[in-house]
Order: structure tokens, then C-alpha cells, then sequence
């Protein structure tokens, strides 16, 4: 017999590749941006370093894959269900909440891995793409980051009581976050008052953190890194437990 989970996981993987525009956002629109950043700075090294904007750069563009899938296409997901009814049905089912959150996110993780591998084809194929570190430690950084960011779709995800409302609030955490966090522009290049305020955002040290693995340094170089993303998994899943909504 087929567990809930499986079930669940299956039916939102395939549920996600009929929405043709978390499918381009996801998949598609990372890839754009940085083909076309790339295209203006290319991917030679940067004076007295080994390593150019593409090598620099993919790190951030998975956090740009991560958010829009984990925030984004997550929280509007749930939203929706909770407004249809969908989520009270599941409910006289044997069904807890870990069980819906946990197969909407395996689905969507599906996904994001696809637009990342999508990214190091492209930058292997058109920009001799580089990596300089351990490949064990930038895996481990990478689901770290990823259960960080899907930690954070889970607060609204967990509360929005309408697919419009989930919009608003996933809009209100996607736009800085991709703005400030440099996954759309390299976060030295903002002032210093932005990068402040940047470092609210779980996806500045998800970048940072992947970024230093990337280019050659451990993960135990970042602890305030490490620290705030697994600070913001507590917290993710402290309010998905406590305070989920069924209707």
C-alpha cells in the first residue's frame, strides 16, 4: 500500500509540472538571468583571482532557484488549497501536516535540483564554468540552504488563508530577498545600508555560505552563516507545527 507521503509528494510533483509559470520560474528564469549577466561580464578571471563572474555567480543563481521554488511556488501552493477546501478534505484523511508539507517540498526540491542542474549545464557548455571546492561539503551547504529557505516558505505557507493573500506575502519576501541578498546582483556592489538590512534574509548567508564553499573555502569558515540558516529551520518548522491552518 502506498504511503501518504509518496502519495502526496507524487501527485504535487506532477501538479507543479502543469503550471506553466512556476515551471518557466523556476526552471527557466534563473537560467536567463544569468545567461544574460553573463553575456555582458563573461567568465574571465577577475584580476589576481582564479575564478570569473559565471564561477562567482552560479552559486547566487541557485539561491534564486531556491527561493522562487521554496517561497514562491510553495507558499502560493498552500495558500490556494487552504482557500479551496482542499486542505480541510486532507484533514479527515490520515493525513498530518508534516505529511503535506513534506510531499509538496520533496516535489518542488525535485524541481529546484532540475533548474540547478539546468544552470551548471549551461555554465559548463558556454562559459567553462570552474568549481574550486569539496564537492561532500557544497552538497551538505546546499541542503542546508535549501531546507533553510523552504523553512522560511513554511511560515507563510503555514498561515495565509487565501491564494491572493499568499501571493502578496511570498511577493513581499521574494522581490528584496532576490534584490538584496545578491542573487540577482553581486552583494558587494551595494551600499552599505542595504547589506545591513540584507542579512535579515536567510538567503544572503545561503549565498555567502555556498558561494565561499563554491570558490574553495569549508563550511566551518562560516558560523554565523550556518548559525542563521539553521536558525531560521527552528523557526520554520516551530510555526509550521504549531500554528498550521487547515482552513
Amino acid at each position: 500500500m502506498k504511503s501518504p507521503f509518496i502519495a502526496v509528494s507524487k501527485s504535487e510533483f506532477i501538479l507543479y509540472l502543469r503550471e506553466p509559470s512556476a515551471f518557466f520560474f523556476t526552471l527557466i528564469f534563473p537560467l536567463l538571468m544569468m545567461l544574460l549577466f553573463a553575456s555582458m561580464w563573461g567568465n574571465d578571471s577577475f584580476p589576481d583571482e582564479e575564478f570569473g563572474y559565471v564561477d562567482f555567480s552560479v552559486p547566487a543563481f541557485m539561491g534564486l532557484v531556491m527561493v522562487t521554488s521554496f517561497v514562491m511556488s510553495f507558499t502560493t501552493s498552500m495558500a490556494a488549497y487552504r482557500e479551496k477546501g482542499i486542505l480541510k478534505r486532507f484533514r479527515a484523511a490520515p493525513v498530518t501536516p508534516f505529511t503535506i508539507l513534506a510531499g509538496q517540498l520533496v516535489a518542488i526540491f525535485v524541481i529546484t535540483l532540475a533548474g540547478v542542474i539546468l544552470l551548471l549545464i549551461a555554465g559548463v557548455l558556454f562559459y567553462d564554468l570552474k568549481f574550486f571546492g569539496n564537492v561532500f561539503e557544497f552538497v551538505f551547504v546546499f541542503l542546508l540552504s535549501s531546507a533553510s529557505i523552504a523553512a522560511l516558505g513554511f511560515i507563510p505557507a503555514s498561515l495565509a488563508p487565501t491564494a491572493r493573500s499568499g501571493a502578496v506575502i511570498a511577493n513581499i519576501l521574494y522581490f528584496p530577498m532576490i534584490f538584496l541578498s545578491g542573487a540577482a546582483l553581486p552583494w558587494f556592489m551595494l551600499p552599505d545600508f542595504l547589506k545591513d538590512i540584507s542579512l535579515a534574509f536567510p538567503l544572503t548567508h545561503a549565498i555567502k555560505l555556498m558561494q565561499g564553499v563554491w570558490l574553495g573555502g569549508h563550511f566551518w569558515d562560516y558560523p554565523v552563516h550556518l548559525m542563521v540558516l539553521t536558525g531560521f529551520i527552528l523557526a520554520g518548522l516551530f510555526v509550521s507545527v504549531k500554528y498550521f491552518k487547515w482552513e
